[in-house]
């Protein structure tokens, strides 16, 4: 082989992975060619938030993607990876604000929108592409070229027309409703953009007195005492017991002090607190709707931001709603209608992003009524869309069924303004009119469009969409302008294949499909895959306050990218958690240098590569058992692949390389290796190691890209300006048909770990001095003698049929024959007998030990059984050591 081919003692993937990424940007090969006429393959990545940077959970889901593209490109099929990042609104405009009032005491109010959104903008320019950079540092292969943004004016042209075209077809629409508020980013919220939490609150029972009773009162329990202000009433069930009596009468509110009516509701219910229910229609969803069916006023005692807003009682206007709950509850002790005060456990709607409690809020939204809901639900109840784990099938179904009209205003200024326009003379009572629908437009009180009319002066409306009603525009709108069909919309939508988190099914997933089927008539992919939440190794979720989320980035700097990918996807089964620990990725490295080192032994054996093996006959049972395997490999890598099981293809890749191909072929036939360039034994070896090499390493690629393209180069077995990634996988096997004799490898392997453990049972397993005779050996064995006592590390393997078995010498029965170990001047009998003793009394106690446990009562009953199980184990494991050490000591009192 040339100079060029020769390696580094050491790899270094740092250097290894820069130069390899900036080739495959060079030469341009991630870029789809849509009038290509191979089969189209297509993902569509979700958007990171522009404000992002790498996480262990991108690292995942973009290996994950990248695996498959990559492999298609091997399938012959002309890929197009579309990558692009969301605007994020809560959190971008969050960044921006927190940044303008750290630097300069100021606020977007004081800016204004114009002067704020030009903030925004030069922000995303500076920061917006550190996620991007990070990706391409993982070795992603997207198509960089069609890199979209949510915020692009074409693809805001879509979120426009989509917006209009739904409130022409009645399905948007604005109204005064119930919505969840988060008081922090000042802005409705979704349902899913809340998330329920466990929390341990406090029960307060307090009474209301009868106004036509004096001494008489209603016991009410609450969460909420901050919001008693805007009671309207107390409903408890028809037919309570209790309370029943005082339906149609009035209660007196303690402050400020107000009669307010005592009404029979089926919602109350009887079991909780005391069966009497404070109805505050303004807090409290619930309450909204039993305040609706009695026609019950609605008193708001809240600002947006969470504090209160009593302008009739100082003593609580303006403070905060979790100390006024403290201060309310203060009062009503000193007035003496405080009962008691229990703990009490519940669960808490917090803002997704700012996380803190949202508040149920009654304020003007729009509101979008689902399209396309059936098709969407038998896109998968049929299976014409396919979920992975097949689980989420199930949410994703019990979600649909049970859907709610989206609320997808929000009160922001950056992201997709809405487009709705009001006439400038009218603005004022029509954002404050109860609802506004198609009618409205329809008489040319408002108009629904990006640009205003050219007549009149119209003023447009100051909310934004929800950031998720863009990205579910995302498989077809980030591949055509509004109004055309392009190429890319042709020949790559649908798209094949979705990898994402299942925390997003309801948030994008699901409203995808929906989309899909309304706008483009069809679903927008064929499977999903849903990748597993990575905790720590304690079970933990990731955060940086835990200080248990490693920086991706430092990961790769000490591992490498390819390390990294490899260690985190062989440990990620489909549907389960990842355990995160260090050590995976460090043995994805080690795994890299493994393979490093095999191709470098090549390389210092010389000689040309092999364009194809040599005659089956020329070819000995350790070629023929790797060859086999190494076809195994690719047909359970190809089933593999279609059930989408990335950990065990992580595992099908890692056995055999380390396993098969290294820890037995390479030893089996190190002889070969290192005999003379003229030998037909090493060109055999070497025909055969190159290969499987150039097939282990198009296998390996979309795991491992910068190492296989490396190695795949400076080992010739790709030409000069060809890259592997383009490389078609080889169609045919490399055996067709093998021959009996291959099963003779797997028999010498198997005898050679048996003898490898007689000799360390002895203390003898670094001595290479030993011999083994054997007795009844199988015919073929004398042929394959020397690769045995290679394998073992013993002087020789002598077959000898009538050698005399002293009683006692160690001896091992295998499918090829009995092996003698004679110990004659190997070992010291009586030292060895002495510290088989010892060993024999240390055990000995153990199992007494662990026999007392178990007959233990007290233990047996008390324990978890799964305790009491791992402790009759280790018994069973004891007892298995102490006859095996007995034996080995009875041995050596026979010689």
């Amino acid at each position: 082989m040339s100079d060029e081919m020769e390696l580094s003692k050491a790899y270094e993937p740092q250097e290894v992975e820069k130069r390899w990424y900036e080739a495959w940007l060079e030469q341009g090969c991630f870029t789809a060619d849509p009038h290509s006429e191979k089969e189209g393959y297509s993902i569509v990545i979700p958007p990171p938030n522009v404000t992002g940077i790498l996480h262990l959970g991108h690292v995942l889901n973009n290996t994950i993607q990248d695996v498959l593209a990559r492999r298609a490109r091997q399938e012959g099929k002309e890929v197009l990876w579309l990558p692009g990042t969301d605007h994020a609104g809560i959190a971008t405009q969050t960044k921006v604000e927190r940044q303008i009032r750290d630097e300069e005491g100021t606020t977007r109010r004081d800016l204004g929108r114009e002067a704020f959104l030009e903030r925004v903008w030069n922000w995303k320019e500076k920061h917006g592409g550190i996620i991007i950079k990070q990706l391409k540092r993982l070795g992603c292969s997207c198509d960089w070229s069609r890199e979209r943004f949510t915020m692009d004016e074409d693809y805001s042209e879509w979120v426009s027309h989509v917006f209009s075209e739904l409130f022409k077809q009645g399905l948007i629409y604005r109204g005064k409703r119930m919505v969840n508020w988060c008081p922090v980013s000042l802005t409705a919220l979704s349902d899913e953009e809340v998330i329920m939490k466990a929390q341990r609150s406090k029960l307060f029972y307090m009474k209301y007195e009868v106004v036509d009773a004096p001494g008489e009162f209603i016991e009410i329990a609450t969460t909420r005492p901050e919001t008693l202000m805007g009671d309207v009433a107390v409903a408890v069930t028809p037919k309570d017991e209790r309370w029943g009596k005082y339906v149609g009468r009035t209660v007196r509110r303690p402050f400020p002090e107000a009669e307010i009516p005592v009404i029979a509701d089926e919602h109350v219910d009887p079991e909780f607190g005391t069966g009497a229910l404070k109805i505050t229609p303004a807090h409290d969803k619930a309450d909204f709707e039993i305040g609706v069916r009695n026609n019950l006023e609605i008193i708001d005692t809240l600002h947006p931001d969470g504090t209160m807003n009593l302008p009739d009682m100082p003593e609580f206007d303006g403070l905060d709603r979790f100390v006024a709950r403290r201060k309310a509850a203060a009062k009503l002790e000193e007035m003496g209608l405080l009962l008691k005060v229990e703990e009490y456990e519940n669960n808490v709607g917090y803002s997704e992003r700012a996380d803190v409690p949202i508040e149920p809020r009654i304020s003007m939204q729009w509101f979008l009524k689902y399209p396309a809901v059936d098709e969407a639900k038998a896109a998968v109840a049929d299976g014409d869309i396919s979920y992975r784990p097949e689980r989420w099938a199930k949410t994703y179904a019990h979600w649909l069924e049970n859907i709610q009209d989206w609320c997808i205003s929000r009160q922001l200024w950056w992201g997709h303004r809405i487009p709705v326009w009001y006439r400038a003379e009218q603005v004022a009572q029509l954002k404050d009119a109860e609802s506004l629908t198609l009618a409205d437009m329809e008489s040319g009180q408002i108009h629904v469009g990006e640009e205003a009319p050219s007549e009149g002066e119209w003023v447009r409306d100051d909310d934004v969409l929800d950031t998720w009603f863009s990205s579910w525009l995302w498989p077809f709108a980030t591949m055509t302008k509004l109004g055309e069909e392009s190429p890319e919309l042709k020949k790559f939508y649908p798209t094949n294949d979705l990898v994402t988190g299942p925390d997003i099914i309801f948030f994008w997933v699901a409203r995808m499909v929906m989309a899909g089927f309304h706008f483009k008539g069809e679903l927008p992919f064929r499977n999903v895959f849903f990748t597993s939440i990575i905790r720590d190794i304690k079970g933990r979720k990731m955060s940086k306050s835990l200080g248990n989320s490693p920086d991706p980035i430092d990961l790769m700097d000490k591992y490498g990218a390819d390390g990294l990918r490899f260690g985190l996807l062989r440990t990620a089964p489909v549907g389960s958690d990842v355990r995160f620990d260090e050590s995976l990725v460090e043995e994805g490295r080690n795994f890299a240098n493994k393979l490093y080192n095999a191709c470098r032994l090549r390389l210092m054996a010389g000689g040309t590569v092999a364009q194809s093996l040599p005659e089956v006959s020329k070819l000995r049972p350790y070629h023929l058992d790797v060859l086999q395997k190494c076809d195994r490999m690719a047909e359970n890598l190809t089933l593999a692949y279609s059930e989408y099981r990335f950990n065990e293809l992580g595992s099908l890749l890692y056995e055999f390389l380390w396993s098969e191909f290294c820890d037995r072929f390479l030893e089996a036939v190190k002889k070969d290796l290192r005999a003379d360039d003229g030998s037909e034994s090493k060109a055999v070896t070497l025909a055969v190691f190159d290969q499987i090499m150039q097939r282990y390493l198009q296998a390996l690629h979309p795991f491992m890209p910068h190492l296989t393209e490396e190695l795949s180069s400076r080992m010739g077995y790709v030409d000069k300006g060809v890259f592997l990634m383009n490389e078609v996988l080889p169609g045919e096997p490399l055996l067709a048909d093998v021959p009996d004799r291959v099963s003779r490898a797997e028999v010498v392997y198997e005898v050679a770990g048996r003898l490898r453990n007689l000799k360390a049972e002895y203390q003898l397993a670094t001595r290479k001095d030993v011999r083994f005779v054997v007795k009844n050996a199988v015919d073929w064995l004398a042929e394959e003698a020397d690769v045995l006592a290679l394998l073992v590390g013993a002087e020789k393997v002598e077959i000898d049929q009538d050698f005399v078995v002293n009683k006692g010498t160690p001896t091992a029965v295998t499918n090829a024959g009995e092996f003698v170990l004679p110990l004659d001047g190997l070992i010291d009998v009586d030292a060895e007998k002495n510290r088989l003793s010892k060993e024999i009394s240390k055990v000995e106690k153990e199992v007494e030990k662990s026999l007392k446990k178990l007959q233990n009562p007290k233990f047996v009953e008390n324990a978890k059984p799964e305790v009491v199980a791992v402790e009759k184990d280790r018994h069973a494991t004891w007892l298995e050591k102490l006859k095996q050490l007995r034996e080995l000591h009875a041995a050596l009192d026979a010689e």
